[in-house]
């Protein structure tokens, strides 16, 4: 199964588990500069493909939170206690709520698998956490991963 195929399964099969909006699949190209490479989308309004990402908000200190495992999840971004330059990155991307898991390829930071809810709040549960972590798991163990961050 080639990389493209096997990660648009992945995302496709969680998007419609999770019955969310969005799922994507970003990589870190270089020093915590990243870009949507997948996404599997509920409508095509909701594409963000290639987006760069909030890269002014990410530094060196949420990468080695990340690298270290952690997930984030926000249930709503109008009432969740977080950053005014990531609450306005993740409206300008038409995010409501949001689970952020690490992908992480030999012993490094890859990328993050994220799940999105576009138009409502999401309270996140353990089972969601769980099935998010076995994906990005899987990802950062197949070989077609592995392979594009040497």
């Amino acid at each position: 199964m080639g990389r493209d195929i096997l990660i648009q399964t992945e995302l496709d099969k969680l998007r419609t588990q999770l019955q969310c909006d969005r799922v994507i699949l970003y990589y870190f190209y270089y020093q915590w500069k990243g870009q949507v490479t997948f996404e599997s989308l509920s409508q095509a309004i909701f594409s963000i493909y290639g987006s760069t990402g909030a890269d002014n908000c990410f530094n060196q200190e949420y990468a080695q939170l990340y690298q270290q495992g952690r997930i984030s999840a926000i249930a709503d971004i109008e009432t969740e206690a977080i950053h005014p330059c990531y609450q306005k990155f993740l409206r300008s991307i038409y995010v409501r709520a949001n689970l952020v898991v690490p992908v992480i390829v030999d012993n490094q930071l890859w990328g993050l698998l994220i799940a999105h809810y576009c138009q409502l709040p999401h309270l996140w549960n353990a089972s969601e956490f769980e099935l998010v972590k076995t994906v990005a798991k899987t990802l950062s163990n197949a070989p077609e991963i592995i392979n594009l961050k040497r």
